[in-house]
């Protein structure tokens, strides 16, 4: 009798709790973002292969760039050029730098970053090679400003690297990336010392065209960015990139429907200046100037070093350089100097240049464990006691020292701040974000030549003091920083209307007593 009174009420309680159950909620359908499937499908062979192709622009980027310390004083001596003129060839690359990388970044925003990685390469390598037919000095000038201004689209590279990037693995493999660029410099360096003094330094333009040519052949296996993609609309084509990263890396896409909101205004300057990122915008213009400013003046500093014993250091006659036999004229008597690098400045030029790598390793881990900022006012504070530092009376082995680990700092800096602006702004004006910041870089690049090759023969202590103070202020604004993005997922605008939605869901879920879901892009938990 007792176990036949327990059946029913076992079966009445049932009939009680049934319309408790959720049976008349809508279930929800899987949905997922961008920064979901880049997470889940992790690193693999595509970001190998992307890592190659894309780091690869840096080789082509340093040895165009690289090619103006080089050639510079082959060409004073050909036009019988003035400081300040040898000093505006720089200046105007770097002019025609500053106004596309603006432009560039806005049509990356708009358009796409793998059309404009297309066209900045053609663009340069066009005018690269008409440069090498230069009849006169003032053309010279005018075709090496239009190889700035394609130069300026090859930062589209880094930002595609870093839109397919894991979070865990951006702090890793973007600094090794200056690896190429060192790769670049070392390779113009070592062509120009063969080059040069056989053939001539046109034919030194011409050979150094040839990696960007090829590189345009490559571009075709890397696609458009996935994020800007669905940040146009274009989800279809988002997803079908998704899904071929994830077959090359053998890796399975997150479950559900691929979810972004469309924006219809992007690449704006105003939302550079919004109140949101008003003062990280001001100090990251701020620090992309000064480090520019010292890394092109370090540049420029030791050809002007080795070129015209500016220092103490004394070489002997034999290892003086090779003097330029020109006729005896009047108009040869220019008060211009007038010397080409021997092969002991080559040397020089090439073990300084090395440093640009030998601090990569304790740049990655103080980006990953001290974090973006401290990084990177740290590298700043360090680069403008060596730039004191140089003004000791040492010979050309401690002259060698000190610019090696000049170029080192100074390269951590650009790693640090390559990175930092890369993530910092969301997908809708990352590109924005990095053409201005590059832009305002290219005035301290401007300024640098005048620094480095006309005021450091006046006053070399007065040119190194500027030099180190300008770093002093670039890293106390590293410190200042607003937003560490250490650790932070990619910022992605939201829709406004997603977020009530999501509040509910998330105060429906705690009522029921289950455990919130959120996602690594959800606005609960990265609201940009």
């Amino acid at each position: 009798m007792a176990t036949k009174q327990t059946e029913p009420v076992t079966i009445i309680s049932l009939r009680k709790l049934s319309p408790e159950t959720p049976e008349t909620q809508p279930k929800e359908s899987k949905t997922f973002t961008v920064e979901d499937a880049v997470e889940t499908i992790g690193f693999g062979r595509f970001h190998i292969a992307l890592f190659l192709i894309m780091g690869s622009t840096g080789v082509v980027e340093a040895m165009e760039i690289m090619l103006i310390a080089v050639v510079s004083p082959v060409i004073r001596c050909e036009w019988q050029l003035e400081n300040w003129q040898v000093a505006l060839v720089t200046t105007m690359v770097f002019f025609g730098y500053m106004i596309f990388s603006i432009l560039f970044g806005l049509l990356a925003d708009r358009y796409g970053r793998w059309k404009i990685l297309l066209i900045s390469f053609l663009w340069g390598a066009y005018f690269s090679l008409l440069t090498s037919f230069s009849p006169s000095y003032v053309w010279f000038v005018f075709l090496r400003t239009m190889v700035g201004c394609g130069v300026s689209g090859h930062a589209q590279g880094l930002i595609i690297k870093t839109e397919f990037l894991p979070t865990e693995y951006r702090g890793y493999v973007l600094p090794l990336s200056q690896v190429f660029w060192l790769a670049g410099s070392l390779l113009i360096i070592g062509l120009a010392s063969v080059v040069i003094p056989t053939i001539g330094w046109r034919w030194l333009i011409r050979i150094a065209s040839i990696p960007g040519i090829i590189l345009i052949l490559a571009f075709k296996f890397i696609p458009e960015s996935a994020r800007f993609n669905v940040s146009t609309g274009n989800t279809q084509a988002a997803l079908a990139t998704l899904q071929h990263i994830a077959r090359m890396n053998r890796s399975v896409m997150p479950e559900g429907k691929l979810v972004e909101p469309i924006l219809e205004k992007r690449g704006r300057f105003a939302d550079l200046l919004d109140a949101k990122y008003l003062r990280t915008t001001l100090q990251i213009w701020v620090i992309w100037l000064g480090i520019s400013f010292a890394y092109y003046g370090v540049i420029l500093a030791s050809a002007e070093l080795l070129e015209r014993d500016l220092v103490c250091g004394s070489r002997s006659e034999s290892e003086s350089g090779v003097a330029v036999t020109l006729p005896d004229t009047e108009e040869n008597h220019s008060p211009c100097h007038c010397h080409v690098f021997a092969p002991s400045d080559y040397r020089t030029m090439i073990i300084s240049t090395v440093g640009e790598i030998a601090l990569n390793p304790f740049n990655i881990l103080g980006i990953n464990f001290l974090g973006r900022r401290l990084s990177l006012s740290i590298t700043m504070g360090c680069t403008a006691l060596f730039f004191l530092l140089l003004n000791i009376c040492t010979s050309s082995s401690g002259l060698t020292g000190f610019l090696f680990m000049l170029r080192a700092l100074v390269a951590a800096n650009f790693n640090t701040i390559y990175i930092y602006t890369a993530e910092v702004y969301p997908t809708m004006i990352r590109a924005l974000g990095m053409g201005t910041s590059g832009s305002l870089c290219r005035i301290g690049a401007m300024v640098a030549p005048f620094i480095s090759q006309v005021l450091m023969s006046a006053s070399f202590l007065g040119a190194l003091c500027l030099f180190s103070s300008v770093c002093v202020v670039c890293a106390i604004s590293a410190f200042t920083l607003p937003i560490e993005t250490k650790g932070r997922a990619l910022q992605r605008p939201q829709d406004p209307s997603q977020w009530s939605w999501k509040l509910v869901t998330l105060k429906r879920q705690q009522l029921q007593g289950q455990k919130p879901k959120t996602t690594a892009g959800s606005p609960l938990l990265h609201p940009s």
